[in-house]
């Protein structure tokens, strides 16, 4: 289940928001700029389907997205709890960062901890499977997959060169909670 937690940004035990409930997730996030939405799969995803089968399944979404917002390339991102490289992978999204092109990432299945840091809030929000987060250029963030990362998902680029972070240099995203599945 989706959850947004919201929490002032030198207060990490003490959310002054929590909710499940999608509206109110996407009305705070509309808030700030962040676009959430839930998608449906137009023909069924079976586990291990190949990348372009996960993309015509989305395809009237992802093109609606790509076209309101510039997108020239999607790909699909897979990994398991198994993953030889999972700590390192998990590790190189947890500091704070942002990046010049909006970040969107729809879940195709599994689980993420997106953590947005606007102004003087904190905006913890776990999207599972059917959730899109769409955090705007500029929007100072960090990701976590958790220690066991289970998910796909569908990525979007603005930029041939794809997902480039600018790292902020704070310490913020260490005094927040790490992801652990509920």
């Amino acid at each position: 289940m989706s959850r947004l937690r919201i929490f002032a940004d030198d207060a990490p035990d003490q959310p002054q928001f929590d909710s499940s409930e999608f509206d109110a997730i996407a009305r705070e996030l509309r808030a700030i700029g962040v676009t959430f939405e839930r998608w449906q799969a137009n023909q069924p995803v079976v586990a291990g389907a190949a990348p372009e089968d996960v993309i015509a399944a989305y395809k009237e979404d992802i093109d609606r997205i790509s076209a309101e917002r510039g997108f020239t390339t999607v790909d699909v991102v897979s990994i398991a709890p198994d993953h030889p490289q999972r700590e390192e992978m998990r590790g190189k999204f947890l500091d704070e960062h942002f990046h010049e092109e909006d970040e969107v990432r729809f879940f195709v299945a599994g689980s993420g901890l997106f953590t947005l840091h606007v102004d003087d809030k904190v905006y913890e929000v776990e999207c599972v499977k059917d959730d899109l987060i769409a955090v705007p250029d500029g929007t100072t963030h960090w990701f976590d997959m958790g220690p066991e990362p289970d998910f796909i998902a569908i990525r979007f680029f603005q930029k041939p060169d794809g997902w480039v972070g600018h790292f902020t240099g704070t310490d913020i995203a260490r005094r927040f909670p790490r992801y652990e599945k509920r």
